[in-house]
This record gives C-alpha cells, sequence and structure tokens, in this order.
C-alpha cells in the first residue's frame, strides 16, 4: 500500500513445406529438418535462453482453470494458516486454498455481480465443516463439495460448509452466488481509504483494494494473508468494457457484446494482493531491458498513462538493488482510487498525480519483493513490508535529489515520535489505526540504523538475499518477525535482539534515546 498521504496477440503459423525443394533430395532434407524440429521440441532448444522467473510448474487443467486436487504442483502453494492475532474474524486457520478459479461476470446497469468461485483446499484438521469469508449481500445458490450437493449456513460474512473432512486431505468446493457487492468497513482512519474490497464509481466502473482483508467482498475466500492460492480468472462485461486481473492475459474475445478475458497468476498470492477491475480500459505494452512484459492499463484517452512511461526504468532500478523481478508479468491499471495498492503483477494505482508520480509507483514496485515475494504471515507484522518498502523509497529519492540517504531520512526522523505515540510501536499498533505512518517511517529509519551498524554493502547483500530465500521451492512465502530476526542474526552473526525490540516494540521512539 502506498504510504499516507501528506487486444490478445495473434501468431501466424509457419507451413515448413510451402518453400520446399524439388526432387528426392529436396524431400530428404525436409524430411531431416522436420525430424529436427521435432527433436529439439521436446528435448529443447540448446540456444533457448532459461526464463528468469522461477514460477513453480503450474497445475495440470482439465478445461481453463480446473485443476485436480491431487496434483502435485498445488504444493507450491501449500501454507500453513493462522488465526490472525490482529482481526481475528477473518479467515480461518482450518482451511488451506491451493486454487481459486474465479468466473465472474459484472453487469453495470443493475450493478449485479455474478459468479463461481471454484476453490481448490486443504483441510488443515479433521473436522465436520469449514468456513469462508463472503458477504451476506452476495446470495449464495449452491455449494457442491468434490461434486455433490452439500449444506451450508450463510450467516452475516461466515459461510459454513457442512463437509466431512480429514486432517490433510484435498478437497474442491464450488460455490454459485450473486448480488451487489459493496465495500466493507476498514479498521483505518487514513483519508485515502474509504472502505475495503469491491468499489463501483457512478458510471458502473469497478475496482478493487483490500488490504487487511475485504476480498471477501466479492468471492467466497479464506481472507487471511498467510494462506497463499494460485488463481486462474474468467472475467465478463459488456462491451466495451473489459476485466483485468493478477497475471497473464491468457485471451481476450467479443461475442453477444460481452467482452471475456482470461487471465492466469502463476505463483500463490495472498488474497488481499488479488485485483480485479472492470472498466474501458486502454491497453499498451512493453518489455523491460531485462525481458519482463509490461502493461498499462488506463482509462480511454486518458492523459495520465503519459506517466507510466517511467515504469521500465523504475523496475530496472528495483532490479539493481533487489535482484530479478520474482514474477512473469508485471502490469498497472488506473482506476477511481486516492490509494495504490502492490496487487500482485498487476499493481491497482489511484488515478491522480500523487499516486502516478515515480515514488508512489517505485514503492508498490518493491513491494512485489516485500510483502508479495515474502510477506508476513500475521498482521502484526505488516511493518516487515512497509519498512523495507519505504526505507528504499528514500534511497531512491536520495539518488533523486543529489543527496545523502542519511540527510533524506532526516524529515522522517523529526515526525517518527510522535507517530508513535499515536498509532503505537510498529510491531504492536492500534488496530483501528491500521496501514499509518509509525509501521512505515520507524521501521525504514530502523533499517537505515542497521545498515551504519553492519555496513553497507552487507545490509545490501542482506537486504537482497530474504525475498531470494523465500522464492519458488525455497522456504515459503510468508514469514513471521521471529523468522526475519533468527534469519538476519544467522546472517549477519551479529545478536540484535535488543536492537529489534526497542525499534519494533518500543513504545519510546529509540530516536530520543
Amino acid at each position: 500500500m502506498a504510504d499516507p498521504p501528506p487486444e490478445e496477440s495473434r501468431s501466424a503459423a509457419v507451413n515448413p513445406l510451402r518453400h520446399q525443394p524439388q526432387g528426392i533430395i529436396g524431400l530428404i532434407l525436409v524430411l531431416a529438418v522436420v525430424l529436427v524440429i521435432a527433436y529439439f521440441a521436446s528435448h529443447g532448444w540448446p540456444w533457448a535462453e532459461q526464463s528468469q522467473s522461477s514460477a513453480p510448474a503450474a497445475p495440470s487443467q482439465t478445461s481453463f482453470g480446473v485443476v485436480d486436487p491431487s496434483d502435485g504442483a498445488l504444493d507450491a502453494a501449500l501454507s500453513e494458516p493462522v488465526e490472525d492475532s490482529v482481526y481475528p474474524e477473518v479467515g480461518d486457520p482450518g482451511v488451506d486454498a491451493l486454487h481459486y478459479l474465479l468466473r465472474l461476470e459484472w453487469q453495470p446497469g443493475p450493478r449485479t455481480l455474478t459468479g463461481t468461485a471454484v476453490i481448490t483446499l486443504r483441510s488443515t484438521v479433521a473436522a465436520e465443516s469449514f468456513q469462508l469469508d463472503l458477504i451476506p449481500q452476495l446470495e449464495v445458490a449452491e455449494v457442491r463439495f468434490d461434486g455433490q450437493p452439500v449444506v451450508y449456513a450463510h450467516e452475516g460474512k461466515d459461510l459454513t460448509v457442512a463437509a466431512d473432512l480429514a486432517a490433510n486431505s484435498r478437497h474442491r468446493v464450488e460455490i454459485s452466488y450473486a448480488g451487489t457487492p459493496r465495500g466493507v468497513e476498514a479498521p483505518t482512519r487514513r483519508s485515502d481509504i474509504g472502505t475495503l474490497g469491491w468499489h463501483t464509481t457512478e458510471s458502473g466502473e469497478t475496482w478493487t483494494m483490500q488490504e487487511p482483508f475485504g476480498a471477501y467482498s466479492w468471492y467466497p475466500v479464506n481472507d487471511q494473508p498467510a494462506d497463499k492460492a494460485f488463481y486462474d480468472f474468467e472475467l465478463r462485461v459488456p462491451a466495451p468494457m473489459v476485466g483485468v486481473a493478477n497475471g497473464e492475459l491468457i485471451s481476450r474475445r467479443q461475442a453477444a457484446g460481452l467482452t471475456t478475458t482470461r487471465w492466469h497468476l502463476a505463483e500463490p498470492a495472498s488474497s488481499y494482493l488479488v485485483t480485479t477491475a472492470f472498466g474501458a480500459f486502454e491497453l499498451e505494452t512493453a518489455v523491460s531491458d531485462s525481458g519482463v512484459p509490461l502493461s498499462w492499463w488506463t482509462p480511454a484517452a486518458d492523459r495520465g498513462a503519459a506517466d507510466l512511461a517511467q515504469l521500465p526504468e523504475l523496475l530496472a532500478w528495483a532490479e539493481a538493488k533487489l535482484g530479478p523481478y520474482p514474477f512473469d508479468t508485471l502490469g498497472l491499471v488506473l482506476v477511481d482510487s486516492q490509494s495504490a495498492m502492490e496487487t500482485q503483477t498487476m499493481m491497482t494505482l489511484g488515478n491522480n498525480p500523487f499516486i502516478r508520480s515515480p515514488e508512489i509507483v517505485l514503492h508498490e514496485l518493491i513491494h512485489q519483493w516485500y510483502g508479495n515475494q515474502v510477506g508476513p504471515r500475521d498482521w502484526r507484522d505488516v511493518w516487515m513490508n512497509e519498512g523495507m518498502t519505504m526505507y528504499l523509497q528514500g534511497v531512491w529519492e536520495a539518488e533523486q535529489q543529489g543527496i545523502t540517504v542519511a540527510a533524506r531520512l532526516r524529515d522522517w526522523a523529526r515526525v517518527e515520535p510522535g507517530q508513535r505515540r499515536q498509532s503505537g510501536p510498529p510491531g504492536d499498533y492500534d488496530p483501528e489505526r491500521f496501514g499509518d505512518a509509525n509501521v512505515y517511517y520507524g521501521p525504514a529509519l530502523m533499517w537505515h540504523e542497521l545498515s551504519r551498524v553492519i555496513g553497507q554493502p552487507a545490509f545490501d547483500e542482506l537486504v537482497r538475499a530474504w525475498p531470494a530465500a523465500h522464492d519458488s521451492g525455497a522456504l515459503s512465502g510468508s514469514a513471521d518477525r521471529e523468522d526475519y530476526f533468527a534469519w538476519i542474526e544467522q546472517t549477519t552473526g551479529r545478536e540484535l535482539s535488543e536492537f529489534f525490540e526497542v525499534w519494533i516494540m518500543g513504545k519510546r521512539s529509540p530516536l530520543l534515546g
């Protein structure tokens, strides 16, 4: 989240026999070429470059977005869900969602969302039921569990499904629902955030932002950050509107007055990092110097798109600091918001000059490493996302201004003690003041101080190594402060418990002595 305010491609098939040689020799040559092509097509071309992304193998699909619960590729989405210590009323630690297929149709006239969510999940415990989050305004028509209709109850936001669950068993749940979605109350006093989750504009366009929760305002979900899952989306909306979501745009077609897009997110994501927007968007594309496909989805004829041309340069800066971009694609969608959100691979930005500024775009971009590649297991540790992201934003700002990082951070140091008094320590903040400045500036200053303690070269290596240690096939993509502190101490060979205690949990700012 930003710091608090002051069409589809086609390829032509090539006919290998179009210019074939004449006679027997020619036929032999053609057959030889065909055999060589067939061999390397199945074994790999020796000169082919390897993709920089280390995305896990995609689960096999019987039809678009439908996966087999027993598919081993889903293991990349295995999580250890917890009951959140700050917002325990959201999420169910008995559920480990592995994959969501969201089929959504938005009708802007009547403001109606019709959806089917096909959820592949693992039960973490033996139980007779499980619970998902979904607002009551979205009425459930049917729930099927492993293909069979089952009994369910939908009271408030709690959708409880009766099912015989063995510990560590995997299942497919299909939920059909419809209604007029609306946002949910936000536990914050920030002026740039009203409600969380689904938003509808006066013209019937929509967008979503949902940190720390609120995905349940538009689909049934285990809405807690420790539970990461794969996602596929099939979005329908009357033309000329189009649906935008996370990941790679697989297809886009128009029929019977509806635009249908399909999207695939190749890396597991937390629910707060999922996005969907319906609007009259125009698409521009590019490729970064490092080979990442880039896209901009902007309102038709909107001049704000020009500000986004900075994305390749900002990505190059972030990769120089943090290593290769950790996902397959990177995009931006401009919406009618006053804030910004680091939604995974498709960042959601408010369409105003402040939010389109390079500082804010860079902030959300850095979150693709700090927050998305590795994120908090529990909302008490949101500072782990925001502190390092804010620090690196400060480093960039100092470079742009031609000053030292220390000089840039002095302004933050002047206000940090007051932020801590008002909203609490970064690691023990007031739950009604989520996303206040205290989880941004204090931790950013802490990281700067640590760079002085261990030396800048060692610190720079630390900054790059933490997200990389949580890439696919390594550690889980979620962590808590205990994991983080222990890793830093092991990596640096220093005992830093008192240092972290005063910065993260101290009621009095360390800057005051």
